[in-house]
């Protein structure tokens, strides 16, 4: 077990409204273990960046061809101490040489109980629709680890919920983001932890 100095440097990527990443660097703000140094987004007009501002976090913009080149995106990331990833509303696929810098240490949240409703295209109201379509009892929040593949990495936590007959799209979609809210810092910092302290 080392001994905790400055706290761990999280980057959040995130593409959109960022309510997620916005609780995320709340819930970080004053945590000994853990901090949001950096929100990267794909979006500069997303309201992600607003967010970010507001909470004094730098964001940092790219575009997918940057992405795709480990020389402009791991200088970055280390000039911000990142030693864990979040992806929070982040739709691109990660490319094989960040998922091997940060092995284990990329967490996703997922809209979905997976393995069902994964995979490419499956995000947001799309999987709402077709956990609908299909009548499902239950749906919840997949937080998993990030590997080359879609929704695929290692599970590390799920929440589910029942879902009602007579919900819209909508309504599902306000209750999974209640479960995101409430579990998702939680489980990263649990997740840090572990990894702080060399717990398998």
């Amino acid at each position: 077990m080392r001994e905790i100095e400055e706290p761990n440097g999280i980057t959040i990527f995130a593409s959109g409204s960022g309510t997620n990443a916005e609780n995320i660097i709340r819930f970080f703000q004053n945590d000994q273990l853990a901090r949001v140094n950096l929100v990267v987004s794909s979006n500069e007009h997303a309201g992600v960046v607003e967010r970010a501002r507001k909470l004094k976090v730098p964001v940092e913009f790219i575009e997918k061809k940057e992405f795709n080149q480990p020389n402009s995106i791991l200088p970055m990331l280390r000039e911000y101490a990142t030693e864990f990833i979040v992806l929070a509303g982040f739709l691109w696929l990660v490319p094989e040489y960040l998922v091997r810098e940060y092995e284990d240490r990329i967490l996703n949240i997922h809209p979905a109980l997976l393995p069902k409703y994964g995979g490419k295209g499956m995000y947001g109201m799309n999987v709402h629709r077709a956990v609908l379509e299909n009548q499902e009892e239950y749906s919840g929040i997949t937080i998993h680890l990030v590997n080359e593949s879609y929704d695929e990495g290692k599970v590390v936590a799920q929440y589910r919920l029942e879902v009602k007959k007579d919900w819209s799209p909508d309504e599902l979609q306000e209750n999974i983001h209640k479960l995101e809210y409430q579990f998702f810092p939680s489980t990263i910092r649990d997740f840090i932890l572990k990894k702080s302290t060399n717990v398998n």
